[in-house]
């Protein structure tokens, strides 16, 4: 399958991009700083761009069977409206290029998932957050109205460890504290999710 991925040299897209690679598919990383590919830019195609540029994200979707959006803000909590402009410009990226399956990376605790969340990722959602959490709101709705048949990602709060291989997936899920995810799993899922049509126009709340 023919991949472009959004955010592939942050640690969720990273983890995407290996297992990609593993599994046969034909990547094209989409970066600002193809430097911070490392050894990986041997063996992807790489594309110099602006997430927030319908311009630059079309002369890289051209082509694609899919887009894979692992677009984030580091350990920033200002979202500086990069999940809202980068949206918009992959949606116009897509409508122009013909490119129609999209899996989006989000959070749980976004928009509607917000009354769902336990007390203790409320107030995590409701202070820290709040900006990052708005803008991405904005951003999922955007992407639900689109006529592409997109997968939006709702993990809950991500580590570095290990993939697990097993974790909890669902329109809905209960919440008890502030449960995680590791970013391999959540790769994984978004993996799984883009061969498919399983999760074509749901929203997937995942989590240990």
């Amino acid at each position: 399958m023919k991949l472009l991925v959004l955010g592939s040299t942050g640690p969720t897209g990273r983890h995407f991009l290996d297992l990609a690679l593993r599994s046969g598919d034909s990547v094209t990383a989409f970066v600002r700083d193809p430097a911070a590919l490392g050894d990986l830019a041997e063996r992807v195609t790489v594309v110099t761009g602006d997430a927030k540029s319908q311009r630059d994200v079309a002369a890289a979707a051209a082509g694609q069977d899919a887009i894979v959006s692992a677009l984030g803000r580091s350990t920033s909590v200002q979202a500086g409206e990069l999940f809202t402009r980068a949206a918009s410009a992959l949606i116009g990226a897509a409508e122009e290029t013909g490119v129609k399956r999209l899996v989006w990376l989000s959070s749980f605790g976004v928009g509607g998932s917000f009354a769902e969340a336990s007390l203790p990722q409320k107030m995590i959602y409701r202070t820290l957050l709040r900006d990052l959490y708005a803008d991405k709101a904005i951003a999922d709705d955007r992407i639900r109205a689109s006529g592409l048949d997109w997968t939006v990602v709702y993990p809950t709060r991500l580590t570095h460890g290990p993939a697990k291989g097993e974790f909890k997936a669902g329109d809905h899920l209960p919440m008890k504290g502030n449960p995680t995810i590791s970013r391999a799993d959540v790769a994984a899922f978004m993996h799984t999710a883009v061969h498919s049509a399983e999760w074509n126009h749901c929203t997937a709340v995942i989590s240990d």
